[in-house]
């Protein structure tokens, strides 16, 4: 092997940009990509849509009260001359229920008439609700959480799990056709890894970030301000997490596939490392409610970008366990970078039968 012929840093983003341009030439990854940010931007739209929508009650309101009941939301007053003409109208169908005199309460003076049932909307209505402060803020809605959950769980997996992948068949690809040989001639196997990285990287950043703006911007489109408040900062800290946590899987990824020499094996070589990616997934799926599990995903490297920014949602996290996770999780992708650059470089000339990962240690 010989040595470089070309200066490490110029040699790594080389073959980052053969391994950017590789992949923005795939109309697969084109297709899935356009397709998961459609599928992100109109859930956020459809959302807020739904969310603002609001049926409103037909109520019958005597004389002048029209305009008063007309100023409340999810109110539709209709004019009725008396009482006697209020409650045949409820009795017939025509309203929901009506607002009579009642001069039997002087505080309020009026009441609600229904048919059969408490109109619980219109009383909400007229209710008048005490300013509320929460001294512990968190996410209140247990089917919202769950819906986050979904989203940042199913963002990681997917973006890692493809990303992942394509590093897989790279490697795999370049060793079957020999070409990897003629790479090394040029480059270091510490070089060509780093490119391959960076290069899937950038891409996974990429989609992640323009992820990150459709939701954002989404939800402020739609008036889903508090919800946005809510969330921006999990956004962020999710991105943050990400970027750490996928180098440290595409190190992994990049080194299993080293092991092997066909595509029909890339598989099952890459399967435990597919197994850390989708285990985060399904876990805060089904724990999303369950503060144990979740603090328990927070600290451990490979669920760290998907349990944080749900603890942060919730409400549950100390200012400082983002920043002890984080450190946490760049300790662990620096091991597991050193660990999967070794197996990449002991296993990369290596071909035919798969490479036993207690030789892929070894010098």
């Amino acid at each position: 092997m010989t040595e470089q012929t070309a200066p490490a840093g110029n040699a790594t983003w080389l073959v980052a940009q053969r391994e950017i341009l590789a992949k923005l030439r795939s109309k697969a990854f084109l297709f899935s990509t356009g397709f998961l940010l459609a599928a992100v931007l109109v859930s956020v739209l459809l959302g807020g849509l739904l969310g603002g929508q609001q049926s409103s009650s037909k109520v019958a309101v005597i004389g002048g009260n029209v305009e008063v009941l007309g100023q409340f939301k999810g109110m539709e007053p209709i004019a009725a001359r008396d009482a006697a003409e209020a409650e045949s109208m409820v009795r017939s169908g025509e309203v929901e229920a009506a607002i009579v005199p009642d001069p039997s309460s002087p505080f309020l003076g009026f009441k609600v008439v229904a048919l059969n049932q408490a109109p619980t909307a219109i009383i909400q209505s007229l209710s008048i609700a005490p300013s509320l402060q929460l001294l512990e803020p968190g996410a209140q809605d247990p089917l919202l959480a769950y819906f986050v959950a979904i989203g940042f769980g199913l963002v990681f997996f997917v973006s890692s799990m493809m990303f992942g992948q394509t590093i897989a068949q790279s490697v795999v690809e370049e060793k079957q056709t020999r070409i990897v040989e003629i790479l090394l001639s040029t480059v270091s196997a510490r070089t060509l890894l780093t490119g391959k990285i960076l290069g899937n990287s950038v891409l996974a950043f990429v989609q992640i970030g323009l992820i990150a703006l459709l939701s954002t911007g989404g939800l402020l489109l739609t008036g889903q301000q508090n919800l946005f408040a809510a969330l921006g900062p999990s956004i962020l800290w999710f991105l943050v997490f990400f970027i750490i946590g996928f180098v440290m899987i595409a190190a992994l990824y990049a080194g299993a596939a080293a092991l092997v020499s066909r595509q029909e094996d890339v598989g099952s070589a890459t399967a435990p490392v597919m197994t850390l990616v989708m285990l985060p997934y399904i876990l805060v799926i089904v724990f999303f409610n369950n503060p144990t599990v979740l603090t328990i995903m927070s600290y451990v490297p490979f669920s760290a970008a998907v349990g944080m920014p749900m603890r942060l949602f919730a409400g549950t996290a100390q200012w400082w366990e983002p920043l002890l996770s984080l450190l946490i999780l760049l300790l662990s992708t620096l091991l597991m970078v050193l660990l999967g650059a070794r197996i990449y470089r002991n296993s990369l000339l290596r071909t035919g039968a798969k490479v036993r990962l207690s030789e892929a240690f070894k010098a």
